[in-house]
């Protein structure tokens, strides 16, 4: 599959924990951002297309709340090549507030690498 990416993602350095914000069921974690989307690794498959509530979770160090939540649409979902009970999700975000913005540009330069 070609690459269609716009922004380099990277890879990420701190255990982040993503919920689903409607029925606030553990999604699973950050493993690469970028400034326009994120992948997280899944106990679950996700179905491509679908937007979802994203409610990820924050700590005092990264933002003075605990939690900040986005609307982020799946790209695409395959089966982890290392851990076969694991899935990498790909989303695009589709709609933050621009203060949530600010805190995951925060978070991408503090621990993209």
């Amino acid at each position: 599959m070609p690459e269609r990416r716009t922004m380099p993602r990277k890879k990420f350095s701190y255990y982040l924990m993503v919920r689903d914000d409607d029925t606030q069921k553990i999604l699973g974690h950050l493993v690469e951002v970028s400034p326009t989307g994120l992948q997280l690794e899944t106990s679950e498959p996700l179905m491509a297309g679908k937007d979802h509530y994203l409610r990820v979770e924050l700590t005092p160090e990264l933002a003075d709340r605990p939690f900040m939540i986005f609307i982020a649409r799946t790209r695409w979902c395959k089966m982890s090549d290392i851990e076969p009970n694991l899935y990498n999700v790909g989303f695009s975000i589709e709609e933050i507030m621009p203060d949530d913005k600010d805190i995951f540009l925060r978070i991408l330069a503090k621990f993209g690498k």
